[in-house]
């Protein structure tokens, strides 16, 4: 099923507002939706239970999803097995993958979820992560634009998002002061100076956006603040706000970066987790 948007489902609040995100993102972009629920191996006494509770949660999300998008092509799944990897899994036949904050059996004062955490950190398509419903359209989609590899691939997908939203981009790069400088405050003219040089590189890394998508309106801002907090702020009116796997100075072997792992455990509106494609090795 080429072009499919994949949610998963557990009959949870913030699986329901995701099947909802998920069926409105597959009616304006002209996608199938596709929900999966996982059945994890439980006891004998309760795995028939649970096979009850998947169908009747699947049922659910597909009547909801039809309410959000008639017009969309709805099918399910049960699947069997570690619902991580299940996800993952299935992810590579999809275009995206939906997931609410938490599931079922999250802690009430964790804002991400374990499996929504592990599935953005390893899944090779963007993955949605979704706190609840959304309570008003600002007609804006954020994203985190250092000019790294990964912070490209976010933009080509903010872009598409904003586009099928008619919707404008607002990309923000956040400049901090390296740590490895001593006595920041002896150095304020010095420190200035590279902020300026930061601000002026980030302003041009943004123009090719802007001459090759005429059609859709993108404005950047540039601060000295850090990530996590610049982007807080700026989801505040925000429909979707977008960040790559990892940014600048990311460890390799690290497969959620700090910035993306604090937007997503922050911020309270739909975040877009992305990887690097092979079209940004350009």
């Amino acid at each position: 099923m080429a072009g499919k948007i994949m949610a998963g489902v557990d009959g949870s609040v913030p699986a329901t507002a995701a099947v909802e995100w998920a069926a409105a993102d597959a009616h304006r972009r002209g996608r199938s939706l596709h929900l999966v629920h996982v059945h994890e191996h439980w006891p004998l006494v309760l795995d028939e239970a649970e096979s009850r509770y998947g169908a009747d949660a699947l049922r659910a999300a597909a009547a909801r999803a039809h309410e959000v998008a008639s017009d969309v092509e709805v099918t399910t799944e049960v699947r069997s097995g570690n619902v991580v990897e299940q996800l993952i899994t299935e992810s590579a036949s999809a275009e995206c993958v939906v997931l609410g904050s938490r599931g079922r059996g999250g802690f009430a004062a964790m804002l991400l979820g374990s499996v929504s955490a592990a599935v953005a950190g390893y899944a090779a398509v963007p993955v949605v992560v979704v706190r609840g419903r959304a309570e008003a359209t600002y007609g804006r989609v954020v994203v985190g634009y250092d000019g790294s590899k990964c912070s490209r691939t976010a933009m080509r997908y903010t872009i598409e998002q904003a586009r099928a939203r008619r919707a404008r981009v607002h990309a923000v790069f956040a400049w901090q002061v390296p740590m490895s400088v001593p006595y920041a405050a002896a150095y304020v003219g010095v420190l200035d100076s590279a902020f300026e040089e930061q601000q002026r590189k980030a302003r041009e890394a943004v123009t090719p956006w802007r001459e090759e998508n005429p059609d859709v309106e993108i404005t950047d801002e540039q601060v000295c603040e850090h990530p996590v907090a610049a982007l807080m702020k700026a989801s505040a009116s925000a429909d979707l706000v977008v960040v790559g796997s990892r940014g600048m100075g990311g460890f390799a072997s690290a497969v959620l970066g700090s910035v993306s792992r604090g937007v997503l455990n922050h911020v309270t509106c739909p975040v877009a987790v992305v990887r690097p494609s092979a079209a940004d090795d350009r």
